[in-house]
């Protein structure tokens, strides 16, 4: 028998895919590989979120040994789709059981929520150490946004799989420090000492001169160079709440100085393209998603970012768009409870706003006063790229990764 590899990525989405739930174990990966380690990806294969067209069945890439495995997309627009597409790729992992015996770690992430189970038993069954990536928290966060049932029997399933999980994981990966607080009060089988905290990241790009950003022609149509861009980017699904946004903007819709811009994916998309048209809320322009250069002159020529949480969800997810607005070093406005660790990033170091969901007024006068004062918006700006800098670049959050996975090998 061959010698085991050092690590696998477990995960539905990687390279070349370009949310974040593909970018971010791929960076951790290729940093993995960068620090001497063996690792492979046993991942599903590209659609939705793919810009390259075809791509290989199984090849080596950035020293990755990659396998994509085929199963039923269908659109995640509707709860019973992504159900669909959640079961059929942990099948498409369950048939393959057998090779997980072939590395010492497994690092798996919460997305799909049953996923994780394979790795559990993994654990158990080859002795294989377990790594689980608590991107959200499951059925708890699918409670709140009612997409299950409490007493439901996809809410049990999940309950029984979390018992599981936790009773055979050596480390969860929490993306927030009220994330593992949550963690610990809910999880009686998980002790500190098992729960790490390393938030999500964004690549280091120098701020850029955003003159030839005024000139792209998708945006030529908001004059950017004339009216406060606020901008929306990334996931607009069950999780972010847009209501709140939505009625700042029909209380804006008069104010010639500000434009809104929203770009990304998401189940709630279509919702706000209809309420946009149907309102005449002419003020606001939704893009698709917006990739390389489009998305970096997107981020250059805004002047405020806005990210949000449906209410009841902090500390049971993290918006990882965030990271790529503090890159920018503009001001953010954060819908999503004061006490998280985004907010209180934007508060104590004075580079941005914070509030509940449905403080309409607060948002409002956020957006109103940051058009009035281009000093403080150069301020908080300054104030947030810092913030980046030390705590949410990719090197930074992926050395974290690294260090874990060498303590978890080097544990016998």
């Amino acid at each position: 028998m061959s010698e085991k590899r050092d690590v696998l990525f477990l995960c539905q989405y990687f390279y070349p895919e370009y949310v974040s739930s593909a970018t971010l174990p791929y960076d951790t990966a290729k940093a993995l590989t960068k620090a001497g380690f063996s690792v492979s990806a046993l991942c599903g294969y590209p659609n939705e979120y793919n810009k390259d067209g075809e791509v290989p069945v199984e090849e080596v890439h950035e020293g990755i040994k990659i396998k994509r495995l085929k199963y039923l997309q269908l659109k995640r627009s509707n709860f019973i789709g992504r159900l669909i597409n959640y079961f059929s790729f942990t099948f498409a992992v369950f048939l393959r059981f057998l090779s997980l015996r072939n590395y010492k770690l497994i690092i798996v992430y919460s997305n799909p929520p049953v996923l994780p189970l394979i790795a559990a038993w993994a654990s158990r069954l080859f002795n294989t150490k377990m790594i689980f990536v608590s991107y959200d928290i499951y059925p708890e966060m699918a409670h709140i946004t009612k997409s299950i049932s409490e007493n439901g029997l996809i809410s049990r399933m999940m309950q029984f799989i979390n018992k599981r999980i936790y009773k055979n994981v050596n480390k969860v990966v929490a993306l927030s420090k009220e994330m593992k607080e949550y963690l610990l009060k809910h999880r009686e089988q998980l002790e500190e000492q098992q729960v790490e905290v390393i938030p999500n990241w964004y690549d280091a790009k120098p701020i850029e001169d955003a003159s030839n950003s005024y000139l792209n022609n998708k945006f030529a149509d908001l004059k950017p160079n004339e009216n406060l861009i606020v901008s929306y980017f990334g996931n607009m699904g069950i999780c972010q709440d847009l209501d709140t946004i939505l009625e700042a903007i029909r209380r804006l819709k008069n104010d010639d100085e500000i434009r809104f811009v929203f770009a990304g994916h998401g189940n709630k998309m279509d919702q706000l393209r209809k309420s946009v048209k149907e309102e005449h809320l002419d003020k606001a322009v939704v893009y698709d998603f917006l990739h390389g250069q489009d998305f970096q002159d997107a981020l250059n020529i805004s002047d405020v970012f806005l990210v949000s949480l449906f209410d009841g969800l902090t500390g049971l997810a993290v918006p990882s768009k965030t990271y790529s607005y503090m890159m920018a070093g503009k001001p953010v406005i954060a819908i999503m409870g004061v006490r998280s660790d985004i907010s209180k990033d934007l508060l104590e170091n004075k580079a941005g706003f914070a509030m509940e969901v449905g403080e309409v007024d607060r948002l409002v006068s956020s957006i109103v006063n940051l058009k009035n004062d281009k000093k403080l918006r150069i301020e908080m700006g300054l104030n947030i790229r810092r913030v980046f800098e030390e705590k949410y670049t990719t090197e930074k959050a992926t050395s974290k990764y690294v260090e874990m996975i060498k303590e978890a090998l080097e544990d016998k």
